[in-house]
């Protein structure tokens, strides 16, 4: 009997040891006396709700139970879709659809996360009326013909207003893509005429260009071809044309057909001279 109380007593401390380890991890789990910030990630402290200027970074980092709290925010560059209305110069209604690749600046998270809120609410509260203002104020500045035809240009102006825009809150801005334009149908309409319009008129020019270059070229072979009859008629004297005639001559004389076979058109024998000549 003695030494069976006196192992309970030894055994008690050790319940008790396991008892307050198993409180404390319980302690742990429950008020989570620690944040852990994942990659990509900066977190927020908030005591008693007021926003602390302290920004967590990546890992893990001991807080306060109750008192303190930790909001998380993403800092990596995120990708959002828009459409917005807008009109040109010239008050033809365009539609566009717009990719804004955007980021938190991670030393201002605690401030952004102040004065706007999270990722939600940033893109709906901030980020879409300011691309939907640069937009209407780039395509203001252009008729709905140089929105078409300088488009690269618009995109540089829009990125560019948009990125100043939107550093005033600390977040930053990437890069802006221009998706689409949409025009009102007639206005589509219109452009299709024009540019079939612009296309014939370009195939007629060339058509009369060619012709013309044809006809230039005839006038030249033909002014060749002057000139070299008149450089002929000048060279070509009787000498000249008797020589050619001698030197192409084989020593036959052309024949003519009589009753008694061919004959000679010229007949150079003895025989046939006058009876002067043979004296």
């Amino acid at each position: 009997m003695p030494n069976s109380k006196i192992k309970a007593v030894d055994s008690f401390p050790l319940v008790l040891y396991v008892a307050g380890g198993i409180a404390f991890v319980l302690a742990a789990i429950i008020f989570r006396p620690f944040a852990i910030i994942n990659a990509g990630e900066r977190g927020v402290v908030m005591q008693l709700g007021k926003v602390q200027n302290t920004v967590l970074d990546e890992g893990i980092h001991p807080i306060i139970p109750v008192v303190t709290s930790v909001k998380r925010l993403s800092v990596r560059v995120q990708k959002n879709d828009f459409t917005a209305d807008a009109a040109s110069k010239d008050l033809q209604k365009i539609t566009a659809d717009l990719a804004v690749n955007w980021h938190i600046n991670p030393a201002e998270v605690n401030k952004v996360y102040q004065r706007v809120g999270d990722t939600e609410q940033i893109v709906n509260g901030i980020i879409t009326p300011a691309v939907s203002e640069v937009l209407k104020a780039a395509t203001a500045k252009k008729t709905a013909e140089e929105i078409i035809t300088k488009r690269t240009q618009l995109k540089e102006e829009i990125d560019n207003r948009l990125k100043t825009r939107l550093q005033a809150y600390g977040i930053g801005v990437d890069d802006v893509s221009l998706v689409d334009f949409a025009f009102s149908p007639e206005f589509s309409k219109a452009i299709e005429a024009k540019q079939i319009a612009e296309q014939e008129a370009k195939q007629a020019e060339y058509i009369a260009l060619k012709a013309s270059k044809e006809a230039q070229a005839d006038i030249n072979r033909a002014k060749g071809q002057a000139e070299a009859q008149r450089l002929l008629r000048q060279n070509l004297t009787p000498q000249i044309l008797q020589k050619q005639a001698i030197e192409k001559w084989d020593g036959k004389f052309p024949t003519v057909m009589s009753g008694n076979g061919a004959l000679p058109f010229i007949n150079v024998s003895p025989a046939n001279l006058p009876a002067q000549q043979n004296k």
